[in-house]
């Protein structure tokens, strides 16, 4: 039988899973990177010279960035024999856009990259709840049991939460300098979503399975 590439529905007892902790570290992880080296290119160059090929420091945080998610996804199929579906999207876009903004020297296209991922993620949500697809279970499946109609909800409210973080991210690097931007993307985007997690709870502890014990 062969052994499937992509993860598992969350359904699917079969699914392999790993640490909640861990799968936050890979997913924030590159994410980090990216900061750290857009904030450190001009050392990071000299130091590392082989880096200086890239260019300046966003086109250094750029490159790390994208062997980072690499990384990332490496790991999680080594962990699990699947690729996670939502960070591969993500990946996607990120070799795609970071490859133009090195190739062209245009830092416009890492800075529309999260426009395009929270477009994408928003219309895969949506567009799956118009088929009957409650997608976010395969983001939150192991830390969260919720009821259909629980996941339902909360699907909906993440695509809609989605559509805002791409309309966010379109005023903030039209509206200001590249620094302001990395560091926005990392300390403004990520406290944004947690509160709107945290504004969740109530609606995920109303509608969550308690899990059945032999």
């Amino acid at each position: 039988m062969n052994q499937p590439v992509f993860e598992k529905d969350p359904s699917d007892p079969a699914r392999k899973t790993i640490n909640p902790l861990l799968k936050l570290v890979l997913e924030l992880g590159p994410l980090m990177v990216f900061f750290f080296a857009n904030s450190r290119g001009a050392w990071l160059a000299e130091t590392f010279p082989a880096l200086a090929t890239f260019g300046g420091p966003i086109f250094v945080a750029t490159g790390l960035f994208m062997i980072a998610t690499a990384t990332s996804l490496i790991v999680s199929w080594i962990l699990t024999r699947t690729l996670p579906i939502m960070p591969l999207v993500s990946g996607i876009v990120v070799f795609v856009f970071g490859a133009l903004t090195l190739w062209l020297q245009n830092e416009t296209f890492i800075k529309m990259k999260p426009t395009i991922v929270n477009g994408l993620f928003a219309s895969i949500l949506l567009g799956g709840l118009l088929f009957g697809k409650a997608l976010l279970g395969y983001v939150f499946d192991s830390a969260f049991k919720l009821d259909a109609e629980g996941w339902r909800k909360l699907t909906l409210r993440w695509g809609l939460f989605f559509i805002f973080l791409a309309v966010l991210n379109e005023v903030v690097w039209r509206s200001f300098s590249t620094d302001f931007w990395v560091a926005f993307k990392v300390w403004g985007t990520m406290p944004i979503t947690i509160l709107f997690t945290m504004s969740q709870m109530p609606l995920i502890m109303k509608h969550t399975v308690e899990e059945k014990t032999e």
